[in-house]
């Protein structure tokens, strides 16, 4: 028979104990973060005694922490700080280890000198207007600077025709016009099958190499390397650059992404000395 709240007794308790189960939880969370930030645990949590029953231990930690309830808080912060620093020490190790496939895969496009003292990388889809509104700034940064190269990283992830965009810059690639072939789709607003064939064709490509190429396990096979790539790294949106040993999320302004260069090309030139 319901109770008086209109619930079955065993509903009512199987409620409470979810409830508490919750506190307990969070002060499970709570007291290890809390306790490894050198933050002392409330008097009564060191008084608890081993030998408490279940029962007891729930109601002290439901009393506890609705008299405290900033322990949660604190212990989620404290949390999300802890995750922060593990995920930036991870990019970093990442950015160490995986260098080569970074910086010198010859199946990444790039435009600048070979010899650049300093390379920028750019995971790039070619329907984002983020990578729209930025290439301009990479190109004012190659003009002005005639010691960085940009390596591009074809990263499609808007969908089938950025996976189309990608391919046919890839093939583009593959018969030495990948400067021209980019310059002219990041400024195309509608890709699709037609304009990227009118594309190929104003340029001069050989048409039906294009199209073995942009479809080639070779092409896919390079796409793929760029999604663990930027996997590694914790990349999930576009652009994203990497300068040196700094990532950097977003479209960034010239002002600082030469600052990230500026940067690279000193530490490069300390390690050198």
């Amino acid at each position: 028979m319901p109770g008086a709240d209109g619930v079955d007794p065993p509903m009512s308790r199987v409620m409470a104990t979810a409830h508490a189960a919750c506190w307990l939880g969070a002060l499970a969370l709570a007291l290890p973060i809390l306790a490894s930030a050198h933050t002392a645990p409330p008097a009564p949590v060191a008084q608890a005694g081993a030998g408490m029953d279940r029962a007891a231990l729930e109601t002290f930690v439901v009393d506890l922490l609705n008299r405290r309830p900033e322990l949660v808080r604190d212990a989620l912060q404290a949390l999300e700080t802890r995750e922060q620093i593990a995920k930036a020490q991870r990019v970093q190790q990442a950015l160490v280890t995986e260098a080569p496939r970074l910086f010198r895969d010859p199946d990444s496009p790039s435009i600048g000198p070979a010899d650049a003292d300093v390379t920028v990388v750019e995971f790039i889809d070619y329907r984002c207007p983020h990578c729209r509104r930025v290439s301009s700034t990479v190109a004012d940064l190659l003009a002005a600077d005639p010691r960085v190269r940009v390596v591009f990283k074809e990263f499609p992830i808007l969908g089938a025709d950025s996976l189309l965009a990608a391919r046919a810059a890839l093939a583009a690639h593959r018969q030495g016009k990948y400067a021209e072939f980019h310059k002219a789709l990041i400024a195309t607003e509608s890709i699709n099958e037609i304009t990227v064939l009118l594309l190929a064709e104003s340029l001069g490509l050989n048409l039906e190499r294009f199209q073995q190429d942009r479809s080639s396990p070779e092409v896919g096979a390079a796409i793929d390397a760029n999604y663990a790539l930027a996997s590694a790294l914790d990349i999930s949106g576009t652009p994203a650059f990497v300068v040196g040993r700094q990532l950097i999320p977003g479209a960034p302004s010239l002002v600082s992404l030469t600052e990230a260069v500026r940067a690279a090309r000193a530490t490069a030139q300390q390690a050198r000395n």
